[in-house]
Formats: C-alpha cells, sequence, structure tokens
C-alpha cells in the first residue's frame, strides 16, 4: 500500500474513495445526502465515489465558487466564497475583480470615481461622494456642489449656508475682512485682534497695537528688515524672493496661495492695476499728561517729584518751545526707534525713548489708521490732510481716573473742532518697492522725523507751527544717501509728536509709493483645472471624444453633463436630481439612472446580479446582454 501511494497517489486515492461510497446494508445514499453517512466533511455531496472539495476546480453544491485554490483575497475565498468586489464566472476560472476604486468607473456600491483613492478631493478614498461636492462625470474631478450649501469643499474659504455678502463669508465663499467661520453651514463670528488667535483673514496676532514688531495693529503681518535688507513676508502685497507671488492675503484658491507660491493652472504677475481710491496705514498712537502747567487743568507730577504716582507727567510735553533740527540721529536705534541727539527743547535721553515705547507709567497706547484718498485719478499720489488731528481724544487719558478727576483735561482746538486731548505721539510705517520715482511730503506743527531704509529722510523737529518737509527719492543724491537701490524692499516710517495745546495739524502726502500686487489669472486651455475652473481639456474642449454631453466648453466648464440638475432624456438619462447616489440618499442612481436600471445603462450593479456593464446590450464584447463576463 505504501509503494502504490508514493508512485501512484491518485489511484490510492481513488481506491479509498471507493471503499468510503460502498453502499451499507439497507439502501443507497440519497442525493439531499439524508441518509446518514453519506456527506462530506466539507458539507458537498457525495455521488458516484466522486467528492467535490472547495479548490478542486469543481463548484460543489455548498460552495459559492471553486477556483481550483483555497488561497484568499484572489476572489474566491479559502472557504470558497465570492469575495467582495470580486464576480467568479466560471468554476476552475480565476475570479473577476469588478469594483476597483480608482479606475475611473463607478461600479457596485461606488457613488463616483476620479481615478484617484485620495479623500478631500470629492471623492473619498472609498469612492464615495464627499459632503458638500458633486462629482458628475465619471473618471473626472469633482467639483463643489454650489457655494451656499453649508459645505467647504474645493477652493472655498468658508460657507455659512448662503450667497450673501456682509455677512462674513462672501457670495464666492471666500472670508471677509475681520470674520472668520470656524463651522460650516452656521453664522460667521468677528474675530477679536489682539486676543492672541490667529483666524480668518488674520495672518498673525501679538496681542498688542505696536507697527513695526511684525504684526500691525490690525493682525496683518509686516516684513522684517535689518540693515536694509528685508526679509519676503507672504500677504503683504509685495513679491520678494523667495515668493512666486504676493497678492496681498494669505488666502489660498486664488491663484497665489497661503505661502505665496503660484496654484496649479495659474499664472500670475505683477501688472499695473487700477489704482486704489484710498490707501490705508496702520497707526500706533501713544498718550501723555504733561508734567508742566497747562492752562486751565492740574499738571501732573513727574516721577520724580514728591507725592508722585503712576501715570506720571510726562517732562517734554507742554514744557519747551522751539523748533529744532538734529534732534535725533541719522539712524535708528536697535530697536528701531529713532535716537535723542542732545537738545534744548527735551529733557533727557530717558524721556525721549518713551515717546515711542509703551510704558503705562507714562502713556497710554492705541491703534488707529490713516486713511490717504487719492489726490485725483491716476495721480499716483495719495494724502491724509486734518487740520484737527486728535486720535486720542475719547480713548485716552481724558477718560482716564485720577483721583476722582480725569487724568488729562480737554483743551480747546485753534480750529474750532471743540475740546480735544493734546500730548500725544504717532508712529506708522509702510513698505514699498524702490522704483526712484517716490516722493514724500509732509506739513504740521511739532516734531516729525521720517525713516526710509533706517536713515533719516525729513527732519522738521521741535515745538513749533505748521512747517514743510518733502523727499524725492528719484534724486541720485538722494538715493545713494539712503541706501536705495531699483527693486530692493525698504521701510518708511513716521515719528510725529503733539507737544503743546495749540493745534494738531498733519499732513502726509505719499506719490508713487502705493505697490501693485500680484494679479493671479487662470488659463482655460492648458490642460490644468484650476481653483476657477470646473474642467479644462486643453485646446480640445472635450472630455475624450468632444462630446457635447459631459464635454467641456471653451470657458472650461461643463457642456450638459450628469448630475447638473436636468434629465437629458436626449443623451440617455433617466433621472437627475444633482446628487445620483441611489439607495435612501438619492432616487437617482449614479450615470443619472433610475435605481435598479436594466443592463446595458453604463452602470454596474452587482445587487442586481450584474458581472459588468459596459452601457450596452451587445454580446461578444467581453460583457454580454445580460451583463455578465464573457469568457474566451
Amino acid at each position: 500500500m505504501y509503494a502504490l501511494r508514493s508512485k501512484f497517489p491518485f489511484l490510492v486515492v481513488t481506491l479509498v474513495v471507493l471503499t468510503l461510497t460502498l453502499p451499507s446494508c439497507g439502501g443507497s445514499p440519497k442525493r439531499d445526502g439524508t441518509d446518514g453517512g453519506t456527506n462530506d466533511p466539507d458539507g458537498s455531496i457525495v455521488d458516484g465515489g466522486i467528492s467535490e472539495g472547495c479548490g478542486d476546480g469543481t463548484k460543489g453544491a455548498n460552495e459559492e465558487c471553486d477556483d481550483g485554490n483555497t488561497t484568499d483575497a484572489d476572489g474566491c475565498s479559502a472557504s470558497c466564497a465570492v469575495e467582495d468586489t470580486f464576480v467568479c464566472p466560471a468554476e476552475g476560472q480565476e475570479c473577476v475583480q469588478v469594483v476597483v476604486c480608482g479606475n475611473g468607473r463607478i461600479e457596485g456600491s461606488e457613488t463616483c470615481d476620479d481615478r484617484n483613492t485620495e479623500s478631500e478631493d470629492g471623492c473619498s478614498d472609498t469612492c464615495q461622494v464627499e459632503p458638500g461636492w458633486s462629482c458628475p462625470v465619471a473618471g473626472t474631478a469633482c467639483v463643489a456642489t454650489a457655494c451656499g450649501d453649508g459645505f467647504v469643499a474645493g477652493f472655498e474659504l468658508c460657507d455659512d449656508g448662503n450667497t450673501e455678502n456682509l455677512d462674513g463669508c462672501d457670495a464666492q465663499c471666500k472670508l471677509e475682512e475681520g470674520s472668520h467661520c470656524p463651522v460650516p453651514g452656521d453664522a460667521c463670528l468677528p474675530t477679536d485682534c489682539g486676543d492672541g488667535l490667529v483666524q480668518g483673514t488674520e495672518e498673525c496676532d501679538d496681542q498688542n497695537v505696536e507697527v513695526g514688531d511684525g504684526c500691525t495693529p490690525f493682525c496683518k503681518r509686516e516684513p522684517q528688515c535689518t540693515d536694509g535688507v528685508c526679509l519676503a513676508v507672504c500677504g503683504d502685497g509685495i513679491r520678494f524672493a523667495p515668493e512666486e507671488c504676493d497678492d496681498g492675503n494669505r488666502l489660498s484658491g486664488d491663484g497665489c496661495d497661503a505661502d505665496c507660491f503660484v496654484e496649479q493652472g495659474f499664472s500670475c504677475v505683477e501688472i499695473e492695476l487700477e489704482a486704489p481710491e484710498a490707501v490705508e496705514l496702520p497707526v500706533t498712537v501713544r498718550d501723555f499728561v504733561a508734567a508742566c502747567n497747562v492752562t486751565g487743568s492740574d499738571r501732573r507730577l513727574a516721577d520724580d517729584e514728591s507725592g508722585a504716582v503712576a501715570p506720571f507727567g510726562h517732562r517734554d510735553f507742554q514744557c519747551f518751545s522751539g523748533g529744532r533740527t538734529g534732534m535725533v540721529g541719522d539712524v535708528l536705534d536697535v530697536d528701531g526707534k529713532p535716537e535723542r541727539i542732545a537738545n534744548d527743547v527735551t529733557f533727557s535721553d530717558a524721556s525721549f525713548s518713551q515717546w515711542y515705547r509703551s510704558d503705562n507709567d507714562y502713556n497710554r497706547t492705541f491703534a488707529t489708521s490713516l486713511t490717504l484718498p487719492e489726490t485725483a485719478v491716476d495721480s499716483g499720489a495719495y494724502r491724509f490732510d486734518s487740520n484737527s488731528l486728535y486720535p486720542a481724544t475719547g480713548i485716552g487719558f481724558d477718560v482716564e481716573d485720577c483721583d476722582g478727576a480725569p487724568c488729562e483735561s480737554l483743551h480747546a482746538d485753534g480750529n474750532s473742532a471743540g475740546p480735544q486731548n493734546f500730548h500725544f505721539t504717532t508712529e506708522t510705517r509702510w513698505w514699498f518697492e524702490y522704483s526712484g520715482n517716490e516722493v514724500l511730503a509732509f506739513s504740521g506743527d511739532d516734531d516729525v522725523w521720517v525713516f526710509i531704509n533706517d536713515r533719516l529722510a525729513v527732519d522738521i523737529g521741535g515745538v513749533h507751527g505748521r512747517e514743510d518737509g518733502s523727499v524725492n527719492l528719484g534724486v541720485a543724491e538722494t538715493a545713494t544717501n539712503l541706501g536705495l537701490t531699483a527693486g530692493g524692499i525698504y521701510e518708511a516710517v513716521v515719528f510725529h509728536a503733539e507737544r503743546h495745546t495749540t493745534r494738531s495739524q498733519y499732513r502726509l502726502t505719499l506719490t508713487n509709493f502705493v505697490q501693485a500686487p500680484s494679479d493671479c489669472t487662470d488659463e482655460c486651455g492648458d490642460e490644468v483645472v484650476s481653483s476657477r475652473e470646473v474642467c479644462d481639456q486643453g485646446t480640445n474642449n472635450g472630455l475624450g471624444d468632444g462630446s457635447p454631453y459631459g464635454g467641456c466648453t471653451a470657458d472650461c466648464t461643463l457642456e450638459p453633463h450628469c448630475g447638473d440638475g436636468i434629465v437629458d432624456t436626449d443623451f440617455g438619462e433617466t433621472c437627475d436630481d444633482g446628487l445620483n447616489l441611489g439607495g435612501a440618499a438619492s432616487e437617482c442612481a449614479p450615470g443619472c439612472q433610475g435605481v435598479g436600471s436594466a443592463c446595458g445603462d453604463g452602470v454596474l450593479q452587482t445587487d442586481a446580479g450584474e458581472q459588468c456593464d459596459d452601457g450596452n446590450t451587445t454580446s461578444l464584447d467581453g460583457c454580454s446582454e445580460d451583463c455578465a463576463i464573457e469568457i474566451d
């Protein structure tokens, strides 16, 4: 017996089976296996001396398939059950995987297929349509369904469930200034610049109102400049290496992304844009109380006087008279502030250092802005002009209590503006790309210094009536003295002080300082789908064969297609509810066919018994007329 088993194993097994299947006394085996002892251990029927075991290539009565092996994950499992996403058309043959996410066809329980298995692009990694998206054409990119549907999708930055402007999220689902929209579908909320949280359109939040520290009082990032070299800051509207673009914001989806790189499908250039109607500059205001006698009020004691308590009176306010040049050094100090040169119109180096530094013992700090309207259409000149500049009135020491009375009294303005809060300084900064035609002009009373590239450009210091000063950066000698090179990025800063209770006049004119940010445009026809396009098939402007159904128009929008909510019967649609998900989610199945549609609709429905569906009922093309896989 051993020799037969070694040399003729099949013969030995056959003999054994014959022995096991001899009829016992009392009758013949029944085909239903109810005669006791006639079933194989795997549950298949024993008949005629042959046992049909799983993996032998013959499909037994209790087997769903048999591909000739007992290997899992090949379509027919080790227990001869058909595995999910497979069909097994013939016994002994390999099974076929018919549902493959990422192959560009909607199959089985899939509701989309965009030829990849990445999520967050509208079609998930399991080929299911993601909320807020529509995937109208199998094999192509999904698109955001619509701004206002309550889902943030595609290149939307917010979606508050409507298409209204001025509510935080505009009609194109872009964030509006001063808002953030944390919960899609819910109302947007105002941002709070100064709370330390960077939200919405904020670029930074350092919880202070200082200019020149990297973050403006309005939570916009500032370039950092050292020794005349400014590092690029994405979002400031000036492109500087290594930026590819800078459109004045840090929002993606508009051609220039949050890191100032050109987005797919766009090109960005700096062009001469239409001049803005006005320019707004951030300003830091510091309010002081005079230490010298002021008509109609009691002065505050200076810090070294007996009985003095903070806030102390400041010895540089209301204490000196006379205009002076040469009060400050030719370059800013390490903190970016003017440095005092000994003079007879300020008390000391220490007192002067407090002018443009916040110190609760001596001043109160606030943020405001200067709005400079354009002086004439396309003039390139912008001007702020006021004969009554009092930014601290109503928010400074005039409303702060000191021993039961205001810390500072109001005084009549010499230009009929009523009682005002005098004794303050202002500091404003901006950055520009030097072209060689910039002109800055200033007119006002009391101290003004303008620094460009950290170097003194305008000096009209001291306590005086209205005086004028200007600097023309187009003069070669001036540019050389200030260290300016064409194309470089430089900082300009105006330091100002109002030290006496006699008027407060301020005029600032900037000519050709306004820098055009990057203008980014997408190119329909470049075969790259940008955030503003639904499709882009290059010069062909069609999907594959250029069919008018599901095709791509000349302006990169879709022709009539499944998912547009219109039943296009001329193109074989039987329904289109805009979703076309089938089942409980939609009354229309993928492919714009009614749920349970017949073989030949191009949508594989395995739950209806289809093994394939190539969109026709023709045999001999791999998929038969009854949607069964054809085997050669």
